[in-house]
C-alpha cells in the first residue's frame, strides 16, 4: 500500500532504540525524512547511521531530553533547518519508575509529568501551527494499554498517560478542521530494553521468580501467545501518519496481541 509519505517530514522522540526506533525506522522506509531524537549523543548517532544505511531516507539526529521544556523548541528548528516543515510529530518516551503510591514522592511525580506529558505538550506547540498553515498534520501519542487496563505496580504511568490520552482526545476535535488528526498508539507487552528492566524489577521484588518466569506469565495472559515486536506497533503508526489515515483522528489503539479485556 502506497502511504504517501515520499517527502515528508517526521520527528519522532525517544528514537535511539526500541519503539521509537522501529517507528522512526517505518517512516524512513515509506520515504520520509526523519529527526530522532534521544538523550544519548552515541546512542543515537549509532542509530542514525543504520537508520539512513538501511532505508536510504534523510536521517538527521538532534540529541536531547524532552523533559527540559526548551528541547521541544530546538528539535523543530533543527527539524527546519535541515528537513523542512514538520508533517509528522510522534511523541515517545520512556517510561517512568515502577511503584505503588506510598513510594513516591512529588520528585518523582514531577518528573514523570514532564517526561510524559509536557514532552507532549511542547512538541505538539512547536509543530501545530505549521500544520495548521499548510492545512495537513499528523500527530500519534505513544502511550500505553494502562490507558486502559492500568498495570499494578506502574502508579505514574497508569496515571499521567491517561493524561496524554485527554489532551490528545481533546486536540483532536481542535485541529481536525485544519486537515490535522490526533492520536494514540497502545503498546503491549512488547519486547524492548524498558520490558526487560521491568520484569528484573518484578524479579527482583518478588524474590520467588526469575525474570523468564515474568516473561512466561505475561505471555500466557496474551491471548496471541507471545510478546509483541517493535515493528508491529511501528506499521500502525506509518499508517496514521499517512494520507490512507485522514478519516481516523481521536482514537487510542492497543497492539497487544488481544490482552487489553475492555471492550472499546
Amino acid at each position: 500500500m502506497e502511504l504517501g509519505l515520499k517527502g515528508r517530514t517526521a520527528v519522532v522522540g525517544g528514537s535511539s532504540r526500541g519503539i521509537g526506533r522501529a517507528i522512526a525506522r517505518a517512516l524512513a522506509e515509506e520515504g520520509a525524512g526523519v529527526l530522532i531524537t534521544g538523550r544519548e549523543p552515541v546512542a543515537l548517532e549509532a542509530t542514525r547511521e543504520a537508520l539512513a544505511e538501511a532505508t536510504g531516507a534523510r536521517i538527521v539526529a538532534a540529541p536531547g531530553d524532552l523533559s527540559e521544556p526548551a528541547a521541544a523548541d530546538r528539535l523543530h528548528e533543527v527539524a527546519l533547518a535541515t528537513l523542512g516543515p514538520v508533517d509528522i510529530l510522534v511523541t515517545n518516551t520512556g517510561g517512568p519508575p515502577t511503584g505503588r503510591f506510598e513510594e513516591l514522592g512529588p520528585a518523582a511525580w514531577d518528573q514523570a509529568v514532564r517526561g510524559l506529558l509536557e514532552s507532549a505538550l511542547n512538541l505538539t506547540r512547536a509543530v501545530l501551527p505549521g500544520m495548521k498553515t499548510r492545512g495537513w498534520g499528523r500527530i500519534t501519542h505513544v502511550t500505553s494499554v494502562a490507558v486502559k487496563q492500568p498495570i499494578d505496580g506502574l502508579m505514574l504511568s497508569n496515571s499521567v498517560r491517561a493524561a496524554v490520552t485527554g489532551f490528545a482526545r481533546t486536540l483532536a476535535n481542535e485541529v481536525a478542521p485544519f486537515g490535522i488528526t490526533v492520536n494514540c498508539v497502545l503498546p503491549g507487552y512488547t519486547r524492548t530494553d524498558r520490558l526487560v528492566e521491568l520484569a528484573s524489577q518484578i524479579a527482583e521484588a518478588g524474590g520467588a521468580e526469575s525474570r523468564e518466569a515474568v516473561f512466561a506469565r505475561w505471555e500466557a495472559e496474551i491471548p496471541a501467545g507471545r510478546l509483541g515486536e517493535p515493528a508491529e506497533l511501528a506499521a500502525l503508526v506509518a499508517f496514521l501518519s499517512s494520507e490512507r489515515a485522514a478519516y481516523i483522528t481521536g482514537t487510542s489503539i492497543p497492539v497487544d496481541g488481544g490482552w487489553t479485556r475492555a471492550l472499546l
